[in-house]
């Protein structure tokens, strides 16, 4: 329901967003420098948010609210229906349609109702739009901050806006849900699993290993100039029966 919820809201947004992508990245200045680029995925954002699951459960009661009087009017248009049926041949000319006029109004009032709570624009839009405003407000002031403490350029919103491919060490889901101060242990725990499995991520890692071992291997001359080697001082005689004192020489 929460996805259904946010739909038009978002393609609002979305549209909003696009936009502004479009115009900065067309910008002349924008060849002076290299664009740092994460993303999100806000439909995570909103499911975890507790303030944005509030706001849900509150536009859910209106919504249910509106279905039971479109049930009420249904009831009401099958009863007068099957009434119809029943006493059709008893009744009047007059009565027949009196009462086939109250169920084309029953009918009219259905069709009515809905249109004034579902269609685009109407009640149900603009409920979302009022319940949930302050809630995208919170949320895009917490992208904005991750943005400049992380110094991105760009944030892209992959729930709005999918990606054939996205290398997840660039996703700033988890750090705009710890800005917004939701417990985000396990979802960090997952991020990193996510992270560590990407190919991408695996092949750079063993391009690295390499240099470290040629760096070892470097090594081993200079650990060599540092032995230490034992000679006699001077030759023994053959009267001397002494063990000769010894030096040390380190080898040069």
């Amino acid at each position: 329901m929460i996805k259904k919820t946010y739909k038009s809201f978002k393609a609002y947004k979305s549209f909003t967003i696009i936009a502004a992508i479009s115009l900065f990245l067309l910008s002349p200045f924008n060849h002076l420098r290299a664009q740092k680029v994460g993303f999100i995925a806000s439909d995570v954002i909103r499911e975890q948010f507790p303030e944005a699951q509030q706001a849900d459960q509150r536009i859910r009661t209106v919504v249910e609210e509106w279905k039971r009087e479109l049930s009420d009017l249904d009831i009401q248009i099958q009863d007068l229906e099957q009434d119809i049926q029943r006493n059709r041949l008893v009744w009047s000319d007059e009565e027949k349609v009196k009462k086939d006029e109250d169920l084309e109004l029953l009918k009219r009032q259905k069709l009515e109702y809905a249109r004034k709570r579902f269609e685009a624009g109407g009640e149900y839009d603009q409920t979302v739009k009022t319940i949930m405003q302050p809630i995208e407000e919170k949320i895009y002031a917490a992208i904005q901050n991750v943005a400049s403490d992380e110094g991105y350029d760009i944030i892209w919103d992959k729930s709005v806006n999918p990606l054939p491919y996205t290398n997840f060490k660039y996703d700033l889901t988890v750090k705009v849900l710890r800005k917004l101060g939701v417990d985000v242990k396990k979802l960090e725990e997952e991020l990193q699993q996510k992270i560590t499995k990407d190919p991408r991520n695996l092949e750079k890692e063993g391009k690295s290993a390499p240099r470290g071992r040629s760096r070892q291997r470097s090594s081993q001359p200079r650990e060599l100039e540092k032995e230490e080697v034992i000679v006699p001082s001077e030759p023994p005689s053959e009267g001397n029966q002494e063990k000769p004192s010894m030096e040390i020489i380190k080898e040069k």
